[in-house]
């Protein structure tokens, strides 16, 4: 019984959680969103994505959304929990947003955010460009 009580306690803090940074949404309302300068997209947020300061603001650090060489940049997810592809400015990634041939930053991609017909449909209550919509689900490490 110890040994048991034993491993599970090791096998524990391997354990990895998201965390919750918001919404990627042009709706100003919503305090989730990355467009509300009083909720999720305060630049004093000390883990928000308009905080240069934060890991994941940083133009600097790997995990930003900035950082056109992050490699581990935080990742989006629709309201189905869909993923979406990574929130990057990494025009290498394949799975960025920031990648103009991949598919999530293509313009001409399903999947992607910047394709007005398709993830990115203004019109769509899940597109990140609907002014009233909720938008996409952001999760970094």
């Amino acid at each position: 019984m110890k040994l048991l009580l034993a491993s599970l306690l090791v096998l524990i803090p391997l354990t990895v959680h998201a965390e919750d940074l918001g919404e990627l949404s042009a709706n100003p309302f919503n305090p989730d969103s990355t467009s509300n300068p009083f909720g999720a997209g305060s630049p004093f947020k000390a883990d928000g994505l308009n905080n240069p300061f934060s890991p994941y603001g940083s133009p600097f650090s790997n995990q930003s959304a900035t950082n056109p060489f992050a490699t581990d940049a935080p990742r989006l997810y629709d309201q189905q929990g869909n993923y979406r592809g990574k929130l990057s400015a990494n025009p290498y990634d394949s799975d960025s947003t920031g990648n103009p041939y991949g598919r999530y930053g293509s313009p001409y991609s399903p999947d992607s955010i910047k394709n007005p017909f398709g993830a990115g449909n203004p019109y769509s209550p899940s597109s990140p460009t609907n002014p009233y919509g909720r938008g996409l689900r952001i999760e970094g490490k």
